[in-house]
């Protein structure tokens, strides 16, 4: 049993528990869009994961612990009722350990845009991180000055606002909401899938639906055979228009592939 409560927003008043696990960098409320277009027919709870936004910070970071952590969260919500999981990138993989580990606890799994495997294409986020540790945050006064100074790392607009969601003023000035020190030192387990720890697993025999973006990186035909051995019912959505980012940069695709999975029979 875990000591840490994440920090979690439920909204809608009846219907199945959603949760959502977020990725690297990411908070729940990156998902208030998927789950105002799901709230009439369940309630959606967006979860702050270890580490990032406001929940609670860990000494280490591994998918193992991080799927324990959730699951306690999500027994503390609503310890009698299964919930249908949704993770995107890192969530996602946290996902689908909560999956494997705890699968009375999940009734039904969406895993959007990653695998389980080892991400190469994760690099980028390394330079992210020692970006964001240069900073010196005494030395900013605004907004802009800190878009100025990760502007050699993160070159793209898009990926520079969602980095800089995470930067926060209080009383004492700006500071990091996700603790980098551990980030960046475990970023290789981030990127990796405890494969070990997996094979000791019985697959999941729920319904899964697995979203990938048209452009990205993260899902790939190699993949199919692991996904599939595990999640015997999985179902692979291509989404056309779209990277990583599918939820952000095809909502409404998102939106719908998700009811659908709520309203379908186990």
């Amino acid at each position: 049993m875990s000591e840490l409560t994440l920090h979690a927003t439920t909204s809608g008043d009846s219907g199945p528990r959603v949760a959502f696990c977020h990725g690297l960098f990411g908070q729940g409320r990156n998902w208030n869009q998927i789950a105002k277009g799901l709230s009439d027919i369940a309630r959606p709870t967006l979860l702050d994961m270890p580490d990032h936004g406001r929940s609670p910070w860990t000494e280490r970071f591994d998918y193992v612990g991080a799927a324990d952590i959730v699951a306690d969260s999500l027994r503390a919500i609503d310890a009698d009722e299964p919930w249908i999981v949704v993770g995107h990138s890192m969530g996602g993989k946290i996902a689908m350990l909560l999956t494997l580990a705890h699968p009375q606890l999940v009734d039904k799994l969406c895993v959007v845009d990653i695998s389980p495997a080892p991400t190469t294409s994760f690099t980028e986020f390394e330079t992210y991180i020692e970006a964001m540790q240069a900073m010196d945050l005494d030395t900013i006064e605004s907004r802009a000055d800190a878009d100025a100074a990760m502007q050699e790392a993160a070159p793209d607009p898009g990926v520079r606002g969602f980095l800089l969601q995470n930067l926060r003023r209080d009383g004492s000035g700006w500071r990091w909401q996700p603790n980098l020190e551990v980030i960046g030192r475990d970023i290789a387990a981030i990127g990796g899938w405890p494969q070990d720890d997996v094979a000791t697993l019985a697959p999941f025999d729920g319904p899964v639906l697995w979203l990938s973006g048209e452009r990205s990186r993260y899902v790939t035909d190699d993949n199919l055979a692991e996904m599939r051995r595990l999640f015997p019912k999985v179902r692979h959505v291509g989404v056309k228009d779209s990277g990583h980012w599918v939820h952000s940069e095809q909502p409404e695709v998102t939106i719908a592939a998700l009811r659908a999975l709520i309203a379908s029979e186990r």
